[in-house]
C-alpha cells in the first residue's frame, strides 16, 4: 500500500515536471530567433534566472558541449537540462519541446514559400530578419566571450583559435578537438578529475531518499488504522 502511494505521487509529480518541461522550452523555441548562439540570453534569464534549473557557468559549459558534439547547440542543451531534471524522459521531453516550434512553422512557410519568395516586400522583410539575426549573434557571441574567457590562457587560446581559423582556414572541427584535448590535460595536470567529498555525499544522501519515503509512507499509515 504504502509503495503504490510512493508511486501515485512520484507520477503526479513527474508528470508536472515534464508538462513544465516542455512548455518552458516550447516557448523557448518559438520567441527565439538565430538559433545556437543567438539563444544563450533567452535560454539564461529563462532556465538560470527565472527558474533556477541551472546557473550561467553550467549553461556555459552545455553550450561548449553543444558546440563540441553532432547536431544544433539548442536542441542538445535542452537535451542536457531536460536529462538532468527527469533523466531520460526528460530530455525526450524537453527535445521536442523546443523543435515542436521550429517544425510547425518551417512547414507552414515551406507550403507557402515558393508563391510569394519573389514579391518585394517579402525578400526586404528576409533582409530585415537577417539584419536584426546578425545582430542577436554578435551581441550573444560578446557575452559568451566575457563570461568565458576569463584568464589570461583563455585569452591566449582564444586569439589562437581566432588565428587558425581566419588566417590559416583550419577547419572548425580540429580546433574543437584540440581545445577538448588541451581542456582534458589541463584538468588532469590540475587534479580537477578528483571527486569532492561534498558530491559523494550528496550522493549517499540521494540514496537514502527512497528508502525515507517508504518508511513515512508507512507510518503514516499505521497512524490512520491506529485512529480507526
Amino acid at each position: 500500500m504504502a509503495e503504490r502511494i510512493i508511486i501515485a505521487v512520484w507520477t503526479d509529480k513527474m508528470l508536472k515536471k515534464l508538462g513544465e518541461l516542455f512548455f518552458v522550452f516550447f516557448k523557448i523555441g518559438i520567441c527565439t530567433f538565430g538559433g545556437g548562439i543567438a539563444m544563450l540570453p533567452i535560454l539564461e534569464r529563462e532556465l538560470a534566472q527565472k527558474r533556477g534549473w541551472t546557473n550561467s557557468d553550467e549553461l556555459l559549459d552545455y553550450f561548449a558541449i553543444g558546440q563540441s558534439t553532432p547536431g544544433i547547440i539548442a536542441v542538445n542543451v535542452a537535451t542536457f537540462i531536460g536529462y538532468k531534471r527527469a533523466k531520460t524522459l526528460g530530455g525526450v521531453v524537453a527535445t521536442m519541446g523546443i523543435v515542436c516550434p521550429s517544425l510547425i512553422i518551417i512547414t507552414v512557410i515551406a507550403k507557402f514559400i515558393s508563391n510569394f519568395s519573389d514579391i518585394a516586400w517579402v525578400q526586404r522583410a528576409l533582409k530585415g530578419i537577417n539584419v536584426a539575426v546578425a545582430a542577436l549573434l554578435t551581441y550573444a557571441v560578446i557575452n559568451f566571450a566575457k563570461k568565458s574567457v576569463k584568464s589570461a590562457l583563455g585569452v591566449a587560446l582564444f586569439l589562437l583559435s581566432f588565428v587558425l581559423i581566419f588566417v590559416f582556414k583550419v577547419s572548425t572541427i580540429w580546433i574543437i578537438v584540440g581545445s577538448c584535448v588541451f581542456g582534458v590535460i589541463l584538468a588532469a595536470v590540475r587534479g580537477n578529475f578528483k571527486r569532492q567529498p561534498v558530491q559523494a555525499a550528496q550522493s549517499a544522501e540521494s540514496s537514502v531518499l527512497p528508502e525515507a519515503s517508504v518508511q513515512s509512507a508507512e507510518s503514516s499509515l499505521q497512524d490512520r488504522e491506529s485512529a480507526k
